[in-house]
């Protein structure tokens, strides 16, 4: 899988379709398409502070995943493959779909309030998207 690139400020005008961000992070005007991939509102963030264009649950992986992995980082391998799994499902393509129809060519930001984006479900959520982008 291809890796998504690191976001900076040169990213902005570069061409990287996908980015990984967290909601925390202020939004780069002109920064392509906000999408909010966490399925549960972020402790402590106000809806009025955080700019994103959709909240994308249905790219999220599910409850159950979630509960299993619990960001146990030994485990992460397994997640990967257990969530590009259901990536693969017809709900995950239809929302991919989505996502890809909303672009329109713009780069796709994903917001996650995870604190180790490099093992996240935005990280493999990225990696799934540039390999079909």
């Amino acid at each position: 899988m291809s890796k998504p690139k690191e976001r900076s400020a040169e990213d902005v005008t570069a061409d990287p379709p996908v980015i990984v961000e967290r909601v925390y992070d202020h939004p780069t005007e002109g920064d392509g398409l906000r999408l909010f991939v966490d399925r549960l509102w972020p402790r402590g963030l106000r809806k009025d502070a955080f700019h994103f264009d959709d909240w994308a649950k249905d790219l999220a992986p599910s409850t159950e995943l979630r509960h299993w992995y619990s960001h146990d980082v030994a485990a992460f391998s397994e997640f990967r493959e257990r969530y590009v799994h259901e990536l693969d499902s017809p709900t995950g393509r239809r929302a991919v779909a989505r996502v890809q129809e909303l672009a329109q060519g713009r780069p796709i930001v994903l917001l996650t309030a995870t604190k180790d984006v490099s093992h996240s479900h935005a990280e493999v959520l990225a990696e799934y998207m540039l390999d079909r982008l």
